[in-house]
């Protein structure tokens, strides 16, 4: 992909549940290559834009295009994830009785039975694809240990490995952060930037201190609306971040 591309963008989206609108007439660009956070009080609609995203929520009007072709509103989850999006959820998904080898083959044959997937011959490729996982997220002593028994941490870090191996385009991370230890969000936000190199990434975080460490670009929302965006710098200078978001917080 060629520098700046627009990756997905919103347009005009609305969500609304019960004359609720948690969305409201939402413009929203994400670039490629770029580790962009999602930052706003909760109830701004963070959440709920990920949802319409990766297809679990449907919007009332307005489109959300991917790669400047794919009008994600019109498709079913399993098909989003098909064009190169995959989403970590805030709780991590995992086989906790399965080794986190096993977890590992099971993203990449996600169409078999789950026995048939454990047992089925991968390719060298795919085995060199685990391997690079299993080294990015810092799993390869523990890849024959259960994974019910990982620490919180690299429950996470498994399941962004999982994630991975699925190769998206666009990687959507739902508070990647919470409950880990200091070394332990270190080591996540280094693993971030390292998946940015090849791919976008979008994040949903409260941090702000993990957001002002890592962020390329960092969009406010407030009340289902684009606040403001721009370089963490930007977003701090800004006097309408500061009172509805940054100001609040320090208060």
């Amino acid at each position: 992909m060629i520098n700046s591309q627009t990756v997905l963008e919103s347009k005009k989206i609305t969500v609304e549940f019960s004359g609720f609108k948690a969305i409201s007439n939402l413009d929203f660009k994400v670039t490629n290559n770029k580790v962009h956070f999602l930052i706003g009080p909760n109830g701004a609609g963070k959440t709920t834009l990920l949802d319409v995203i990766c297809g679990k929520t449907q919007v009332s009007q307005g489109k959300v295009v991917y790669m400047e072709d794919q009008n994600l509103v019109k498709l079913k989850d399993f098909k989003i994830v098909h064009i190169g999006i995959s989403r970590k959820f805030q709780t991590p998904s995992i086989f906790q009785n399965l080794t986190v080898y096993e977890n590992l083959i099971i993203a990449l044959k996600q169409d078999k039975g789950l026995w048939a997937t454990i047992t089925a011959k991968i390719t060298k490729n795919q085995q060199k694809d685990i391997e690079e996982m299993l080294h990015l997220t810092g799993l390869i002593e523990e890849k024959d240990q259960q994974a019910g028994a990982l620490s919180h941490g690299q429950k996470q870090w498994l399941e962004i490995a999982m994630v991975l191996l699925q190769d998206p385009g666009l990687v959507l991370l739902d508070e990647p952060i919470a409950g880990m230890s200091k070394v332990e969000r270190m080591k996540t936000g280094e693993m971030i930037r390292e998946i940015a190199k090849d791919r976008t990434v979008l994040i949903v975080e409260h941090d702000m201190d993990f957001v002002k460490e890592y962020a390329d670009i960092v969009t406010v929302m407030h009340e289902g609306q684009l606040l403001c965006q721009g370089s963490m710098e930007e977003v701090q200078n800004d006097p309408r971040v500061r009172e509805v978001y940054l100001g609040r917080k320090e208060d």
